[in-house]
């Protein structure tokens, strides 16, 4: 069982997006543990301030190194035997993707940290493992990007999905994105579902797949298409959706 520790001001906004869907159920299976941690909690003062000055003047607050370096040692102190893996949300940190949310559920302990004002005590970095950014713009606080980061991962698990081929054949998980897809009824407002899904030849049918998810790449993200490992059939497809289009 996977655990998940979140550390954050704000507990409350986790309440649905960690307790709905997969990421629910998964939780009611025993299959995941999920805490969310507020590490305002550890503050070592009486007004339970997290945040102050930054020394040398500059714009907005910067979060504590005491409040968060605390929760760690409770963390560490009640798992000490979980190998952990600890997530810093912050702007400046790798652009998370795929291969990183597959390479997180292969972990047995992850922790992740919400930043909130203007940014960081800059020794806070010394205490984790990873820097990670959802995307290349600046969010109020680290929250939004960690719930993301955790249905990502939470998804990959084994026996989290009810079937585990779905997390395999994703689109990104391939390395391509996914074909179309489709489902009764065979014609909706005179749009008709492909001849080739539902004429019983599989081999034709993978065929179809294969192309229309490398035409689907080709023309909106060409980029993922500049260091596959194309096969020689995937060459000749391609050059088909080219001559094509």
């Amino acid at each position: 069982m996977m655990r998940i520790d979140v550390l954050t001001l704000f507990p409350r906004m986790f309440d649905g997006p960690l307790g709905e869907s997969i990421i629910g159920k998964a939780r009611e299976k025993n299959l995941l543990e999920i805490n969310v941690n507020n590490f305002r909690d550890f503050s070592d003062n009486k007004h339970q301030t997290v945040d102050d000055y930054p020394y040398g003047g500059g714009a907005g607050m910067l979060l504590k190194v005491q409040p968060v370096y605390d929760n760690l040692k409770a963390i560490e102190a009640e798992t000490p035997n979980t190998k952990k893996r600890i997530i810093l949300l912050d702007p400046a940190g790798k652009p998370f993707n795929q291969k990183m949310a597959e390479a997180f559920a292969e972990e047995e302990h992850l922790v992740f940290i919400c930043g909130h004002y203007e940014g960081y005590d800059e020794r806070i970095r010394s205490l984790v493992t990873d820097e990670v950014s959802l995307g290349d713009y600046v969010l109020t606080g680290g929250e939004l990007g960690a719930m993301v980061m955790i249905d990502a991962t939470v998804r990959l698990l084994p026996e989290v999905l009810g079937n585990n081929v779905s997390a395999q054949t994703d689109s990104h998980s391939t390395g391509l994105l996914e074909h179309p897809q489709y489902t009764r009824p065979a014609v909706f407002a005179d749009m008709e579902v492909p001849a080739v899904l539902m004429n019983g030849n599989h081999k034709l049918i993978e065929e179809w797949q294969l192309k229309e998810s490398l035409r689907r790449t080709y023309l909106r993200r060409p980029d993922m298409l500049a260091d596959y490992p194309l096969t020689p059939e995937m060459e000749k497809l391609l050059a088909q959706i080219k001559a094509e289009k």
